[in-house]
């Protein structure tokens, strides 16, 4: 194998531009790829996280994800029935026995747990109003499943306890009032009722959907603001391990029989497209290292080709087909190798050279440059795509070399 592999490198070497252009080719595609991945893959992750420090893992509602079967599809079960225009039964709205399924949940490993109540109210301060959602919570129990309190930009959640009608408000929510901290505003529910609420904290997350409508007040305070006493509408779950969010989602649903969604589910449509940007991505570097393949195809094969004298000697010192056919394998995997190495160091270059680009723009998370993702199984997966994409290059005219005749290349020579 040793003499195999010199005998390649030596085939190689005495092409040095021919060999320096495939390597080179192979070297961008994986520099390429390692780029693009990063970028996209920087996005996405921050994206997610972002989703994540927002959102919590698990929402429990106080809906079923489907109606209850009727009479008909009852008395009928294996029959062909089909119910249209069920008018949907009145009933108290709200999660029952929620103290019962928040001490099951708490009891839970590497689970957290937070009961609200989330309704509609239109914010007024001065002639301005805006429409919002107010959210009562348990500051204690809020801060572990959301985290928010990192968040605040003025104030602390704790505050809404030692404010009678305490809010806390988005940022942008704010502005669109034209309020700021320590105003009293006036809160209205769709019910009639109206409460004067002062202004204890701000918030900034960084998703303009929720710092201009969002807001926080004690879920006492909801609740009397909304009419519903003692009702919660929703339970909100926080997970040691993301991962198993959408599992335990349906093992709650399944148990509790209360709608139960993971934040991949809510956030389904965001992650479809994740996947698109993904296999546009892989198309369109792999596309640029089949490209840089041919070029390795074409060098082994215009070896093969000028080097067919020497296939016969080789042959008749003893080379088998096999060993004539590894021979030429073993030169398109050299260049793969080479070139993803050249690759993996300029794909680190660029990435770095990408980092100190600034845009110059105010971002909530105060970064304005490029989020980039720096994992090392890129690096990997270009690399051995790279190798696969040379080798598999080089079957057809290693096939071809091990397949000559020495016989006849003897003499078509005399």
């Amino acid at each position: 194998m040793n003499l195999i592999i010199e005998l390649a490198r030596g085939m190689l070497s005495r092409r040095r531009r021919q060999t320096l252009v495939s390597v080179t080719g192979v070297a961008l595609g994986v520099a390429f790829f390692i780029a693009i991945a990063a970028l996209m893959r920087g996005f996405q992750t921050y994206f997610v996280n972002q989703i994540i420090d927002v959102a919590p893992h698990i929402t429990i509602k106080d809906e079923t994800r489907t109606p209850p079967a009727q009479a008909a599809e009852l008395a009928a079960a294996t029959g062909a029935v089909e119910v249209h225009g069920v008018k949907p039964r009145d009933r108290i709205r709200g999660i029952r026995a929620a103290g019962d399924k928040l001490a099951l949940l708490e009891a839970m490993d590497g689970v957290a747990a937070a009961p609200v109540l989330s309704g509609q109210a239109l914010l007024r301060y001065g002639s301005r109003d805006v429409s919002s959602v107010i959210t009562g919570i348990e500051p204690a129990r809020h801060a572990r499943v959301s985290n928010i309190e990192k968040d605040m930009i003025a104030g602390r959640l704790e505050d809404l306890r030692s404010t009678a009608n305490g809010i806390v408000i988005g940022e942008a929510l704010a502005f669109r009032l034209g309020a700021g901290l320590g105003d009293t505003i006036t809160a209205v529910s769709p019910q009639g009722v109206a409460l004067s609420m002062k202004i204890v904290g701000l918030f900034r997350t960084g998703i303009q959907n929720v710092d201009q409508s969002y807001g926080y007040a004690l879920l006492k305070v909801a609740q009397v603001l909304q009419d519903r006493p003692n009702v919660v509408n929703q339970i909100l779950v926080r997970l040691a391990d993301v991962t198993q969010a959408e599992r335990l989602a349906r093992q709650i649903e399944a148990r509790f029989g209360d709608r139960s969604e993971s934040w991949e589910e809510q956030n389904a449509n965001i992650l479809t497209v994740f996947v698109i940007q993904n296999a546009i991505m892989y198309s369109v570097t792999g596309a640029i290292l089949l490209v840089a393949a041919f070029g390795i195809y074409n060098i082994i094969s215009t070896v093969v080709y000028e080097k067919t004298r020497d296939i016969a000697i080789l042959k008749s010192l003893g080379f088998t087909e096999a060993d004539i056919q590894r021979l030429f394998l073993v030169q398109g995997i050299i260049a793969g190798i080479l070139g993803a190495l050249l690759g993996c160091l300029l794909g680190a270059l660029m990435i770095e050279a990408l980092a100190q680009v600034r845009f110059g723009l105010e971002t909530p998370s105060g970064n304005d440059r490029f989020i980039l993702a720096r994992d090392w199984r890129v690096y990997v997966a270009g690399s051995l795509f790279a190798v696969m994409a040379a080798g598999i290059a080089a079957v057809i005219p290693a096939r071809r070399a091990s397949r000559l005749d020495p016989v006849q290349i003897v003499r078509g020579a005399a």
